[in-house]
C-alpha cells in the first residue's frame, strides 16, 4: 500500500482515513486515480465536492454513511463507488452487531479492490461475467453461510470479520495464519484461475507447476480435514492447506503473492532498509524501492521479501506478538509464486486503461 498524504495540510494519513487528524479536512479516495485527496464541499447544496488539488468534482459513495467507505465516485449522481458496486448481497443491518462487522469486511474488500486495480487485472472474466460478493451472516441464512468461490461469486462469511470468533477458528482448523483480508485474497485466487487459467487456455501449462486440477475435489477436501496436511507441506507448499488440491494450492499462492507485493509496497513507500549488524550475508540485507506491483520478476520481490520478513518477525516478537508472516518459502513454492507473477503481468491491462 502507498503511502498516502492531505493534499491540503501534507499531514500522513492511512488508507481508511475520511478526515484529516491535523487539519480536519474530509478525505476520499478516487479510485480511477487511486489517490487519497482532501475534498472541499461544493456550496450550491448538491452534495458534491472539490478534489484539493486536481479540481476534480468527485461525490462520496452512498456508502459512506452505512459502510463508512471514503471511496469517491465521479458521477453526478450519488452511486456506489468500484468495491461497493461489486457487491451483490450484503447482510441485514437492521442487527445492530452486523452493521461494524461488515464495516470491517468492506474495509478488507476494497484493499482487495484497491491491490487488483494497481495489478490492472480485470475485474470480469473474458465472457463478461464479473466479479461479484455476497457478505452474509448466518444468523440470516437458511444454512451455514460457506466462505467460498462459485463461477464468479465470492461469498464472505461474516463471523470471519469478528477478531475472536475468527481466531478460534483458525485454532480449532490447526491453521498457521487466519485473517479476513486474507480470505478475499484466497478467494479472489479462485476467481483469477477460472478467469485466466481456465478461461485463457493456460491448464496444462498450470499443471505442470501445482498438480492435476481434474482430481476429484469432494474427495480431496474429505481427506484433507479427516487427515490433515502431509508432514513435509513445506518443501513444497506455502501453506499445510495449499496441500488439499491443485485448486487450493493456486488460490493459496495467489494470496500469498498478493501479501508479498502489498507488503513490499508498503516497505517502499516509507523507504525501508534492512541490514543486520550481526550478519554479514548480502542475501539478508535489502532496499525495498520500485514498484512490486510493476516487477519484472518474482525472484527480485523475493530477494526483497526474505530479509523484510526476517526483519519485521523479529519485531513482531519483540513486542510478543505472532510471526507478521509465519511461513518458510520453499524453492517449489516460488516456483509456484513465480508462475503467478507471470500470469499476472501477462493479464494486466495498459496503464491507464484499468
Amino acid at each position: 500500500m502507498r503511502a498516502f498524504a492531505c493534499t491540503n495540510c501534507g499531514q500522513l494519513a492511512y488508507f481508511e482515513n475520511d478526515r484529516c487528524e491535523a487539519c480536519g479536512s474530509e478525505l476520499g479516495f478516487q479510485p480511477e486515480k487511486l489517490e487519497l485527496v482532501a475534498l472541499r464541499p461544493l456550496e450550491d447544496g448538491s452534495g458534491a465536492y472539490e478534489a484539493i488539488g486536481s479540481g476534480d468534482i468527485v461525490r462520496r459513495c452512498a456508502n459512506h454513511q452505512t459502510a463508512g467507505c471514503n471511496w469517491l465516485t465521479s458521477g453526478d449522481a450519488p452511486g456506489l463507488c468500484d468495491s461497493c458496486a461489486l457487491g451483490r448481497r450484503i447482510p441485514d443491518l437492521g442487527v445492530p452487531e452486523n452493521v461494524a462487522l461488515w464495516r470491517e469486511a468492506e474495509i478488507a474488500k476494497r484493499r482487495l479492490v484497491y491491490a487488483l486495480k494497481r495489478l490492472r487485472l480485470p475485474l470480469a472474466r473474458p465472457d463478461g461475467a464479473p466479479l461479484v460478493f455476497d457478505i452474509l451472516s448466518d444468523a440470516a441464512e437458511a444454512q451455514p453461510v460457506m466462505t467460498g468461490h462459485d463461477d464468479g461469486l465470492i461469498t464472505i462469511n461474516l463471523a470471519e470479520a469478528d477478531p475472536a470468533e475468527r481466531e478460534r477458528r483458525r485454532h480449532d482448523l490447526g491453521e498457521i495464519y487466519r485473517t479476513l483480508l486474507g480470505h478475499f485474497r484466497h478467494e479472489v485466487g479462485h476467481f483469477y484461475w477460472d478467469a485466466l487459467v481456465r478461461d485463457g487456455g493456460r491448464e496444462e501449462a498450470c499443471r505442470q507447476i501445482f498438480g492435476d486440477d481434474r482430481l476429484d475435489y469432494e474427495m480431496a477436501l474429505k481427506n484433507h480435514y479427516a487427515n490433515g496436511a502431509p508432514a513435509d507441506w513445506q518443501m513444497s507448499f506455502v501453506s499445510p492447506y495449499a496441500t488439499m488440491h491443485p485448486w487450493e494450492d493456486f488460490a493459496e499462492t495467489w494470496a500469498h503473492y498478493m501479501h508479498i507485493v502489498d507488503a513490499l509496497d508498503t516497505a517502499a513507500a516509507f523507504r525501508m532498509r534492512v541490514k543486520p549488524e550481526a550478519s554479514s550475508d548480502p542475501s539478508l540485507a535489502a532496499r525495498v524501492t520500485g514498484d512490486p506491483y510493476t516487477a519484472d520478476s518474482m525472484e527480485e520481490l523475493i530477494a526483497e521479501w526474505l530479509p523484510l520478513c526476517y526483519a519485521v518477525n523479529s519485531l513482531n516478537r519483540s513486542m510478543g506478538q505472532p510471526d507478521l508472516y509465519p511461513f518458510v518459502l520453499p524453492e517449489p513454492a516460488i516456483a509456484k509464486l513465480s508462475y503467478v507473477h507471470g500470469l499476472v503481468r501477462e493479464a494486466a491491462a495498459p496503464a491507464g486503461l484499468n
